[in-house]
């Protein structure tokens, strides 16, 4: 269903690179026409991630722009570049920017969600709403465990490579899905492809994302926020997500903040219940 999706949005969908400095591009697909709804996806993310829901969003009449922050996706990956999530968010900005885009709605998977609250609060003319995908107020690019992981980076070229790459990525789709039949050769071929192209760039970017502290924090920064938050979280027991300690601080702090759990389904809400994100931005447009 989603391969001819795509085939209908042939004529319209357009991909390019946006260079924003001479070191540093990024990746952006777009597609439809009407209002904006951003897309940023999580770490190993990519607009391939979005094939199902960006024709769901046309469909229902927005224009989406899928852009994928540096070191994500098919986007560069300078290894001394600011990895920081506050820098992503600002790039993020500068891309709309540079699409004179106002007013999106910004739909954000995992990682990317810390993003997308950073350049609400930093960027209020960019912003009117928030879904976020089982996204959370990350205070860093990565996680304890992935930093544990990156430690070990110079060994992954070594010892398998890329098969390596794609077989960790499987698995790690399968453990974070309730129903993980959507996770095929194919698709695993999809969320590496960025990686496969150059593997050493890739690992480079990661340590440095592990190892990137944040300028300032979110959460003090969290109360500014003006835009309405429509927090998507899947109840199948799933690895990765935002945690219940999340969820309250984000309920605390943020003004306007809504949680919808959508039943029998994991972190990638995208892929198994991709019509639950659209119905989601519906009732933040209203």
């Amino acid at each position: 269903m989603w391969l001819l999706g795509l085939v209908l949005l042939a004529d319209t969908i357009r991909t390019f690179t946006l260079p924003l400095s001479a070191a540093e591009s990024l990746t952006v697909t777009v597609a439809g026409d009407g209002d904006p709804v951003v897309l940023v996806p999580g770490l190993i993310g990519s607009a391939f991630g979005y094939r199902r829901l960006v024709p769901l969003l046309t469909q229902a009449g927005y224009r989406v722009i899928v852009v994928e922050p540096l070191g994500i996706g098919t986007s560069a990956r300078p290894e001394h570049a600011d990895y920081s999530l506050t820098a992503q968010a600002d790039r993020i900005a500068a891309a709309l920017d540079r699409l004179a885009v106002r007013g999106a709605i910004v739909i954000a998977h995992s990682l990317g969600a810390s993003m997308a609250y950073r350049m609400a609060y930093r960027r209020p003319d960019l912003v009117v709403g928030i879904v976020s995908i089982d996204g959370g107020p990350a205070e860093r690019a990565a996680t304890p465990a992935f930093r544990r992981a990156m430690a070990f980076a110079p060994w992954i070229k070594l010892f398998g490579g890329v098969s390596r790459v794609r077989r960790k990525v499987r698995a790690q789709l399968i453990k974070e899905s309730g129903d993980t039949t959507w996770v095929s050769d194919a698709v695993v071929d999809g969320y590496t492809q960025g990686a496969a192209r150059d593997l050493d760039a890739t690992l480079k970017a990661f340590v440095t994302m592990a190892e990137r502290r944040e300028p300032e924090r979110l959460r003090p920064h969290l109360s500014e926020l003006r835009c309405p938050v429509r927090l998507l979280v899947g109840t199948a027991p799933h690895d990765g997500g935002i945690s219940q300690r999340e969820v309250g601080v984000l309920a605390e702090a943020l003004p306007a903040f809504t949680v919808d759990s959508i039943p029998g389904v994991g972190h990638f809400i995208q892929e198994e219940r991709p019509e639950a994100i659209v119905a989601a931005v519906a009732r933040v447009r209203s």
